[in-house]
C-alpha cells in the first residue's frame, strides 16, 4: 500500500546557514510562498531565538502561506520554546521542533552532561512544546553517531511525552546507507511506542551521501524526510529535494507518494539560487545545466531514436522544456543531421558524410558550435543575415554609467547609447535596444581563470527566449567586454533570425 511521504523543506533554516546566504524577510516569503506553490507538506521558517530578524521572519511567513505546517526550530530550553510559540502565533498549523544532543561527542563534550540528564531534558522540552502546540517535533542531534540502543531509549521517551514526529539527523554526514537504514529499522522494531509518530530523517553531505541515506530511511519506515532545495546548508549541505522526490518518482517499487509538483522544481531551484547568490553546479543532479544535455555521439543518436535509451525521467516533469543536444568534437552523425534540420537544411547520404568530416574538424578547433558555424558548414551563410557582430564597447562613469556599442547585423551597422547601474548593465542594455529581442537575462557567472589583477575572466550567460535556455560564453581580460561577448554568444543561438537595424 502506498503511504504519504511528507516533504519537510528546511531551505529557510538550514539552507539559510549558508555564510553569505542570509535573505530578509520579504525574500523569505517569497520563498515561502514558491514552496508552498511546489507542494511542501512542512515550511521550517526559522530558529526563532537565534535573532529578532529570524523571528519575524517566522511571524511573517507563517501569516504569509496557509497550506503549509509552519514549523520553528528550538533548542530544548524552555526560552527557546516560548519564542517559537511567540513567533508561530499566526501560523494557521504551527510546529514547535525541539531536541538535543544524543551522541557521546555531543552528552560529554558539548552539553557536559549524563545521558539520563539528556533524556530527561528531551522529556521536558516536548512536554513544555506540548503546552503550546499539539505538534511537537523532536529532533536527536548527531544520531548518525549515536549508540542505537540510546537512541531508541530517548525516542521512546519522546514520543510518550508526546511527540508527533521524531527526527533522527545524521547531522555530520557520517553514515553509509546500509548504516543509516539499520539505525531506522532499529527504532521500528526497538521502540515500543513507535507507531505513534512519524520517522523523519535529516541527512547531510559531508560524504555526499545525504540522498542516498534519506532514500534508505525512507524504504526502512521513514516517513517524511527533511530536505533543501539544491540541497543547500551547513558546510557541504542538506539532502536535495528534487534528487529525493524525483528518486521516488523514478523508482515506484518504493512505496511511498509525495505531493510536489514536480514541473515547478525547476523554477523553484532557479529562484532560491537567484536569491541566495548560489550558483548551481552544471552537473547537479535534477537541476543543472547539463542535467538533460547530451554530447557524446552515441548518447545523442540514442536519446534522438527513444529518449529513454539515456534519461530516465521526462525533462518537463521536472519543468525543463526539453532535452539539449550539444554539438561537440565528441558528436555524430545523428545530431550534426538533427541540428540541420531544425535550421531547415535537412541533409543526407554523402552530402552529410561530407559536411560531418568538416564538422568534426571545426569541432575539434573550436569549443562551442552554434548556428552560424552550420550554416557555415552547408554554405547557406550570407554576409546580409541576422547573426550580430559585436563591435567597439565604452562606457564612462558619472552620476550614471553609460554605455555605448557598435554592433553589425548582416551588412548594417549601428551604434546604441545606454544608462545603467554599472557598465555591465548599461552595455547589456546598448546591445537589447538594437535586437530587440523577448529575452530574460537569466543567470549571469563570472569566474576568474587564474589570480592576480592581470587574470582573464572566464563569463556564462544564460537568456530565456520562449522558455528555453541559450547559454552564451565568453572570456577577457576586461569583464565588461567579457559580458558583452557572452551576451552576444547567447544571442546569436537563438532559433529565429534578428531583426534588421533600422
Amino acid at each position: 500500500m502506498m503511504e504519504k511521504l511528507w516533504i519537510f523543506d528546511t531551505t529557510l533554516r538550514d539552507g539559510e546557514q549558508v555564510p553569505g546566504c542570509q535573505l530578509d524577510s520579504f525574500e523569505k516569503i517569497i520563498v515561502a510562498q514558491a514552496l508552498e506553490r511546489l507542494g511542501v507538506d512542512i515550511i521550517e521558517a526559522g530558529f526563532p531565538i537565534s535573532s529578532p530578524g529570524d523571528f519575524n521572519s517566522v511571524v511573517e511567513i507563517s501569516k504569509a502561506v496557509s497550506d503549509p505546517i509552519i514549523c520553528a526550530l528550538s533548542r530544548a530550553v524552555e526560552k527557546d520554546i516560548e519564542v517559537a510559540a511567540d513567533a508561530l502565533k499566526y501560523a494557521k498549523r504551527g510546529r514547535i521542533h525541539t531536541g538535543i544532543g544524543v551522541s557521546e561527542y555531543h552528552i560529554l563534550h558539548k552539553l557536559r552532561s549524563t545521558p539520563e540528564k539528556v533524556i530527561e531534558r528531551a522529556v521536558h522540552a516536548v512536554k513544555f512544546a506540548k503546552r503550546y502546540v499539539e505538534d511537537v517535533e523532536f529532533y536527536a542531534e548527531d544520531a548518525g553517531r549515536a549508540d542505537n540502543e540510546y537512541l531508541a531509549r530517548i525516542v521512546e521517551a519522546a514520543i510518550h511525552a508526546g511527540a508527533t514526529v521524531v527526527n533522527i539527523p545524521d547531522t555530520t554526514g557520517y553514515c553509509l546507507p546500509e548504516q543509516y537504514a539499520q539505525k531506522i529499522k532499529f527504532l521500528k522494531e526497538n521502540v515500543s511506542n513507535i507507531h505513534k509518530a512519524i520517522i523523519a530523517t535529516h541527512c547531510h553531505n559531508d560524504l555526499g551521501m545525504a540522498t542516498a541515506n534519506t532514500i534508505a530511511g525512507v524504504q526502512h519506515g521513514a516517513r517524511q524526510v527533511e530536505v533543501t532545495i539544491n540541497g543547500i546548508g551547513e558546510r557541504a549541505g542538506n539532502t536535495s529535494l528534487e534528487e529525493v522526490v524525483m528518486a521516488i518518482k523514478c523508482h515506484s517499487d518504493i512505496p511511498v507518494f509525495t505531493s510536489i509538483n514536480t514541473p515547478k522544481i525547476y523554477e523553484t531551484s532557479r529562484l532560491i539560487s537567484k536569491l541566495m547568490n548560489m550558483p548551481i553546479q552544471p552537473n547537479k543532479a535534477i537541476v543543472g545545466r547539463n542535467a538533460f544535455a547530451h554530447s557524446s555521439g552515441i548518447h545523442q543518436d540514442g536519446v534522438l531514436k527513444h529518449r529513454e535509451n539515456y534519461e530516465i525521467m521526462d525533462p518537463k516533469d521536472v519543468g525543463v522544456e526539453e532535452s539539449s543536444i550539444v554539438l561537440t568534437a565528441r558528436s555524430g552523425r545523428a545530431a550534426l543531421k538533427h541540428h540541420l534540420q531544425l535550421l531547415g537544411f535537412p541533409c543526407e547520404g554523402d552530402k552529410l558524410e561530407l559536411v560531418y568530416n568538416d564538422f568534426l574538424k571545426l569541432a575539434d578547433a573550436k569549443r562551442d558550435i552554434g548556428r552560424k558555424d552550420l550554416l557555415q558548414l552547408v554554405g547557406e551563410y550570407l554576409e546580409d543575415n541576422s547573426f550580430v557582430q559585436l563591435g567597439k564597447v565604452s562606457y564612462q562613469y558619472g552620476d550614471v554609467v553609460k554605455s555605448t556599442v557598435e554592433l553589425t547585423i548582416g551588412d548594417k551597422k549601428s551604434t546604441s547609447s545606454a544608462e545603467g547601474n554599472g557598465p555591465v548593465d548599461a552595455v547589456i542594455k546598448a546591445i537589447e535596444k538594437v535586437v530587440e529581442q523577448e529575452i530574460e537575462l537569466d543567470e549571469f557567472l563570472i569566474q576568474s581563470m587564474a589570480k592576480g589583477s592581470d587574470d582573464v575572466c572566464k563569463v556564462h550567460m544564460r537568456l530565456m527566449h520562449n522558455n528555453k535556455p541559450y547559454h552564451g560564453f565568453a572570456s577577457h581580460t576586461d569583464i565588461v567586454l567579457a559580458s558583452a561577448q557572452a551576451f552576444v554568444d547567447a544571442i546569436n543561438k537563438l532559433p529565429v533570425k534578428q531583426p534588421a537595424i533600422n
